[in-house]
């Protein structure tokens, strides 16, 4: 088992798989998600890339310090898991809240980034999810992480796939029972503690990005995905049909295609020496 270490001693759990000569792709999950949600892009991508995944502090199997944690902090952990595995760069994936991490990731340490990808995510909060997302934290410390995770389900997966990913769902629930309630509160407090001002840097991102959204999904709506590619100049919005919030389970086929191509894309832009950065032909597209 692989663990970094991070500034203040936290122990950051991480696998790489794949060639050791391939280009590297980091992969963050969101809220309270570990590195197994992705399971069904790290397999596909490590036949093409060396796939980073880590669980971010509160989460899998890293360290789960009491107290609240901040996206400043889990985006420098991503750092040391890229310092630790030895890497200088990597395509950047998130999804979330760990969309919102590598958006800072990529503005704070943009030369450790080759492209971006941000998934099912926003670069600010509406008084209406931080509702939404303080009721999960209290959820889970009153209640614990299974009651936590049967009510937040129905904000991730559509409507039309819930049925059927239900019993993977109900077997995540005693899994998520046995984890601590303390390290989901503090990845909770990280995102209402987050400063909306960060979207204002969005504009110095400069590294091909790709922006994905389901047009079901209901907590983090297309609209924040438009108003993330409208920020970021190299910044290409595609649309899943049908998806939700889960789109990386419920519609992974069409997901992988998608960030597949594009990661083919940003690697060549990446091969042309970085000397002078491409910008994709800004565009939408609605994928069925």
């Amino acid at each position: 088992m692989t663990f970094a270490i991070a500034s203040d001693g936290t122990r950051l759990h991480y696998e790489i798989i794949g060639r050791q000569s391939a280009p590297p792709v980091l992969m963050i999950q969101g809220l309270g998600a570990d590195k197994h949600m992705w399971d069904m892009q790290r397999f596909v991508l490590a036949t093409r890339y060396r796939v980073i995944a880590h669980d971010n502090r509160g989460a899998g199997r890293s360290d789960k310090p009491f107290g609240a944690y901040t996206i400043e902090q889990m985006a420098a952990d991503a750092i040391s898991v890229l310092d630790h595995a030895e890497i200088d760069n990597a395509h950047v994936v998130g999804a979330s809240m760990g969309g919102v991490i590598s958006q800072l990731v990529a503005v704070l340490y943009p030369e450790r980034v080759r492209s971006l990808s941000l998934v099912c995510t926003s670069c600010s909060n509406h008084q209406w999810r931080r509702d939404l997302i303080k009721t999960w934290g209290d959820i889970a410390t009153e209640k614990g992480m299974g009651a936590m995770t049967a009510v937040a389900a129905r904000w991730v997966i559509g409507p039309r796939s819930l049925r059927r990913l239900w019993p993977a769902v109900s077997w995540l629930g005693p899994i998520s029972t046995s984890r601590p309630s303390h390290g989901f509160k503090g990845q909770v407090q990280a995102i209402l503690d987050a400063d909306d001002s960060m979207r204002d840097q969005l504009s110095s991102i400069t590294v091909p990005t790709a922006v994905i959204v389901g047009n079901q999904d209901v907590l983090t709506p297309r609209g924040d995905s438009e108003e993330i590619a409208d920020r970021i100049s190299t910044a290409e919005l595609t649309v899943l049909s049908g998806a939700a919030h889960g789109l990386m389970i419920e519609h992974a086929a069409t997901f992988n295609r998608v960030l597949g191509d594009f990661l083919s894309r940003a690697e060549q832009v990446w091969k042309s020496k970085h000397d002078k950065v491409k910008t994709p032909q800004r565009h939408l597209r609605s994928v069925s």
